[in-house]
């Protein structure tokens, strides 16, 4: 296995100077680096590539999707805007060499709401139709898409291993995959070895951080379990730490992170590498 870390552990959103980070990330002994991509536009792709050539470092890219990109929106031309950022996506993914985009593309975070369940089922076949066209996307640029669960509070459609499987079988087309990230599941999840054991060959890519988004290994999580089922799936993907800064406004308000979880972000991501070294003996 490796070990990355996302630039959201100190910045957002990510553009062509956030390269910057590399050298740091590298130095720590970091075998990849997670770019979130909010804003395609602000990322010259051939730039950003040469730095992770100089840097020797992989790319994992994440999609955020917020309620401009929704494809259950009731509204069409959402979704058209969320098929045409993905494609935005798809094509940074290409040109660093990453072979998948990861998210909660089925829907936007924060979308969390009781309703009907024929509603819920309208949601449901809407995820499903545009989640296969994505997938269709992806496949025509020789990718695949990793649909991550999301905790209750951050989302109504999927929170489980369980879901996101049901959702990839009606979905039904090769590309779509899985990421499951160690605080969602920490919510959702009666049994952290279980849902990994679950979603099994889906699962191409993790993330993990605390039960309170803090450094892995100080908080509540159960990692042994975490580790068991990674180890009888024979995982060899990207283990990556996702955490977030509260001296950016805009995504601490959006994560609801309100003081700093380490005694510095640099510390959080050195002291994070070395418990999953341990853990994972990576």
């Amino acid at each position: 296995m490796k070990i990355a870390v996302s630039t959201w552990l100190w910045t957002s959103p990510f553009t062509t100077e956030t390269v910057g980070l590399f050298s740091k990330i590298k130095s720590m002994g970091y075998d990849a680096v997670e770019i979130p991509v909010e804003y395609p536009e602000q990322i010259d792709g051939r730039a950003v590539n040469s730095a992770l050539k100089d840097h020797g470092l992989e790319a994992i890219v994440c999609g955020a999707f917020g309620p401009s990109r929704d494809l259950t929106h009731d509204d069409p031309a959402v979704h058209d805007a969320c098929f045409h950022y993905i494609v935005k996506c798809f094509d940074l993914c290409n040109e660093w060499d990453a072979n998948f985009l990861a998210g909660p593309m089925y829907s936007a975070v924060g979308k969390a709401r009781m309703v009907s369940a024929e509603q819920r089922k309208v949601e449901w076949e809407r995820a499903v139709k545009n989640i296969h066209k994505v997938c269709m996307l992806a496949s025509e640029r020789s990718l695949e898409i990793a649909l991550e669960p999301l905790n209750r509070f951050e989302s109504d459609l999927i929170n489980t291993s369980e879901d996101v499987m049901r959702l990839i079988k009606d979905v039904n087309h090769p590309a779509a995959k899985i990421l499951l990230d160690g605080f969602h599941m920490g919510i959702e999840e009666r049994d952290l070895e279980e849902a990994i054991l679950t979603a099994g060959e889906k699962l191409i890519h993790v993330q993990v951080s605390e039960n309170y988004r803090g450094t892995p290994g100080t908080g509540q999580t159960p990692w042994d379990s975490f580790r068991r089922g990674l180890t009888k799936i024979n995982y060899n993907g990207v283990v990556s730490i996702e955490s977030f800064t509260p001296e950016i406004k805009e995504l601490a308000g959006a994560v609801c992170i309100w003081k700093n979880l380490a005694p510095s972000q640099d510390e959080f991501a050195v002291q994070g590498l070395s418990f999953l070294k341990r853990l994972l003996n990576a």
